[in-house]
């Protein structure tokens, strides 16, 4: 054992000589007089080959008087048990009096007292986990006062300063922090409703060319499809007609204005020309307005060599998600034969359960992730469902998402995460710094040139840090990045659970 493997021990023990004679001073028996207790007094301090008792503990001897030290787990936390004997004979727990001083690497000394249970001496303090420690043991037995050490490690291995670096070990303090507890809930992408329009042809007529099919990308006036409409052939008629009316009764009504500024002709026949005119203008406005309502530009060129033909077209740039149409088919004024969805932006139906019903609020921050793939953006709740639904027992909240890239296709599966609040802890550890070690959870303290295991009860996490509600004190220094190379380290030392 090198000379900084002993200081720790030699502080121990130290303390283990003040704490457990000042314990047995003050339980001293009345039958050792004022005075005599330093020619009593028989310090037995050695860390030599500590045998191993008939219980499995450490066995601590002086001339015929043993002590045994064990640590005892089963069914309860592990507890200090002392067995006594006298020339291997199992002494009464009533027959010596003990203390033992417990340090740990970064911790203040830990004094155990003990007292008589069944046949043996049963300590009043928890064993912590690792069992990786030194001990000062202290007895006193017929007036004499025993001491001894002993030193176990558990869960530890040296690393020198220079080699943290080449290690890629970071060192990290443990302290308070901000936790942002998460919420994670399913979704499903599915279509802006906003953005969904249903094509209707808005005359009857026969289909002659179908261009627009389904799935496919159109943009705004794009042809869909074109007809051959009678109904469109008597209203451009009606145009046409309406718009040689106009042109005559204009000729008229100037040539009638200019007869009666000359007195040739009678005010009526001006007056009667004007009338003529201003319902002639009032038809063919009428014309023109049913055209357009109906989509067609009244003066359009291919109207000029067929009246009857239709053309379909895109009300908006998106997908066409459905498609009923078929050429040959005769069509009615209010069929249904595209539905065309606008994916610019797309809606994100989040499952909400009822316990979580008081989380999630509108204007809240979402982080979306896909559940096939690496896609994920930030979205917002625009919109929390009123009502659970029968079946499934769960509300619905809307996420709307940015998708002029179409990296979201409706129908796929989706995990959303929001913070659900924020939480000052007073103790906190960085996730990634977390080991297992046998059954527990763990971070490497650092203390002077050791790094060892402290299993952790934990608390809340936001998964980058979490609450360390024991195990760990504020200001203490653990091993961050690429501890487990420290757990590598322990496995080529061959750690064990020594009691």
């Amino acid at each position: 054992m090198n000379k900084t493997q002993w200081m720790p021990i030699l502080a121990v023990i130290g303390t283990g000589i003040v704490l457990g004679g000042l314990i047995l001073i003050l339980d001293k028996p009345s039958g050792v007089p004022e005075g005599a207790e330093s020619d009593a007094v028989h310090e037995k301090l050695t860390d030599n080959q500590v045998n191993i008792g008939p219980r499995g503990g450490k066995l601590f001897t002086d001339k015929d008087f043993s002590l045994e030290l064990t640590i005892f787990e089963k069914g309860v936390p592990p507890q200090f048990r002392i067995f006594l004997y006298e020339k291997g004979t199992l002494l009464p727990p009533t027959a010596a009096k003990a203390a033992v001083t417990l340090s740990r690497l970064g911790a203040p000394a830990q004094l155990f007292k003990f007292t008589p249970e069944a046949d043996y001496l049963l300590g009043d303090h928890v064993v912590e986990e690792p069992h990786s420690f030194d001990i000062a043991v202290a007895a006193e037995h017929n007036g004499k006062i025993m001491r001894w050490s002993h030193s176990q490690v558990e869960g530890r291995v040296e690393i020198a300063d220079d080699m943290l670096k080449s290690m890629g070990i970071e060192l990290l303090t443990a302290g308070a922090a901000i936790i942002r507890p998460t919420l994670k809930l399913p979704g499903e992408v599915v279509f802006n409703e906003h953005n969904i329009v249903r094509v209707v042809p808005r005359v009857a007529g026969l289909v002659t060319d179908v261009q627009g099919h389904h799935g496919q990308h159109v943009k705004k006036g794009q042809v869909l499809a074109v007809i051959e409409s009678p109904m469109l052939a008597d209203l451009r008629s009606q145009y046409f007609v309406a718009k040689k009316r106009l042109a005559l009764t204009r000729t008229t009504y100037e040539r009638e204005k200019q007869l009666w500024e000359e007195k040739i002709s009678a005010k009526q026949d001006f007056l009667l020309a004007q009338e003529l005119w201003n319902e002639a203008q009032i038809a063919l406005e009428l014309a023109t307005t049913k055209l357009r309502a109906l989509g067609v530009q009244p003066d359009a060129n291919y109207l000029k060599s067929n009246y009857a033909h239709y053309e379909i077209r895109a009300p908006i740039s998106g997908i066409i998600i459905a498609k009923a149409i078929a050429l040959g088919e005769a069509l009615k004024e209010d069929r249904e034969i595209y539905t065309i969805a606008d994916v610019s932006t797309v809606w994100t139906a989040v499952t909400v359960y009822p316990k979580d019903l008081n989380i999630i609020h509108e204007g809240q921050k979402v982080a979306v992730k896909a559940t096939a793939s690496d896609i994920e953006s930030q979205g917002t709740v625009t919109y929390i469902s009123t009502l659970i639904g029968g079946q499934t027992r769960t509300a619905t909240a809307r996420v709307e998402l940015d998708n002029k890239d179409g990296r979201w296709r409706p129908g796929m599966f989706v995990n959303a995460e929001l913070v659900a609040e924020e939480i000052q802890v007073p103790v906190a550890v960085a996730v990634s710094a977390l080991q297992t070690l046998r059954d527990w959870t763990v971070v490497f303290g650092r203390y002077d040139q050791y790094f060892e295991a402290r299993p952790l009860e934990l608390g809340r996490s936001d998964g980058e840090m979490v609450e360390v509600l024991k195990g760990l004190s504020a200001g203490e220094q653990y091993a961050g990045g690429n501890s487990f190379a420290l757990k590598a380290e322990l496995g080529k030392a061959g750690a064990s659970h020594d009691h």
